[in-house]
C-alpha cells in the first residue's frame, strides 16, 4: 500500500519533504541576498531558518508509513558519498522577466544533488508514491511571487544578482523534514536524518 495519505483526508498524516538543508554561515550569507531583494513588493519571502534544497516533495503521507519510507531512504542512500555544492547566481522560474519563484543557484556539485534526488525518487517511488513528473532542477527557493504581473523593480533586482556569489558547502546528510503549515509561516522539524558516507582525505 502507497505511502500517500488518501484524498478523502480520513486518514491522520504528517506533510513532508526530503531535503538537504544548509549551515547557519550559509544561510546568513543567503539571506544576506536576498534582504537585497526585499525592496520588491508582491513576493513571499523564505525564511532563512526554513533554507533547504527540496530533493523530493511528499504531501501528505500517512504516520504508519514514515517508519517503512525511512527504512527505504536509508538503504538507498547507505554508501553514497558526502560532496560538495558551489552555491551562487540567483534566477528565477520559469524566468527573470516572467519570475513565480525567485532561487538561488547551484554553479559546481548540481549533477551530485542530481543524483541524491534520482536515488530518493527511487526509494518514494518503491514505497508507492507517484512519480514525480517534473525533472529535478538543483535550486534553493528564495521567494514565491505573489502578484501578476511581477514588479519591474524585481526583474531589475534580480539582474543586480545574477552573479551573486555565497561559495561551498558540504553536504554531508538528507533529512526527512515534517512541515506544518501556519498563518505566520511553515515550521520545519526533522523526521529522520541520512548520513551520508564521508570523503577520505
Amino acid at each position: 500500500m502507497g505511502g500517500a495519505a488518501d484524498d478523502g483526508g480520513s486518514v491522520p498524516g504528517v506533510r513532508a519533504f526530503v531535503a538537504v538543508t544548509l549551515p547557519a554561515i550559509r544561510r546568513d550569507a543567503i539571506a544576506a541576498i536576498q534582504r537585497r531583494l526585499m525592496g520588491a513588493p508582491g513576493v513571499k519571502w523564505v525564511e532563512p531558518e526554513n533554507f533547504h534544497f527540496t530533493l523530493r516533495f511528499l504531501g501528505q503521507i500517512r504516520r504508519a508509513a514514515v517508519e517503512s519510507l525511512c527504512g527505504r531512504l536509508r538503504a538507498g542512500l547507505a554508501g553514497r558519498p558526502a560532496f560538495s555544492l558551489c552555491l551562487s547566481g540567483v534566477g528565477a522560474f520559469p524566468s527573470t522577466q516572467r519570475p513565480r519563484t525567485v532561487w538561488l543557484g547551484v554553479s559546481q556539485g548540481a549533477r551530485h544533488l542530481e543524483a541524491l534526488a534520482a536515488v530518493v525518487e527511487a526509494a518514494v517511488v518503491a514505497e508507492g508514491f507517484p512519480p514525480e513528473e517534473r525533472p529535478f532542477r538543483a535550486h534553493l527557493t528564495l521567494g514565491r511571487v505573489k502578484v501578476s504581473p511581477p514588479p519591474a523593480d524585481l526583474a531589475r533586482a534580480l539582474a543586480a544578482e545574477a552573479a551573486a556569489q555565497v561559495g561551498e558547502m558540504a553536504v554531508g546528510e538528507v533529512v526527512l523534514v515534517r512541515s506544518e503549515l501556519h498563518p505566520s509561516g511553515p515550521v520545519y522539524t526533522p523526521l529522520a536524518v541520512f548520513p551520508l558516507k564521508e570523503r577520505r582525505a
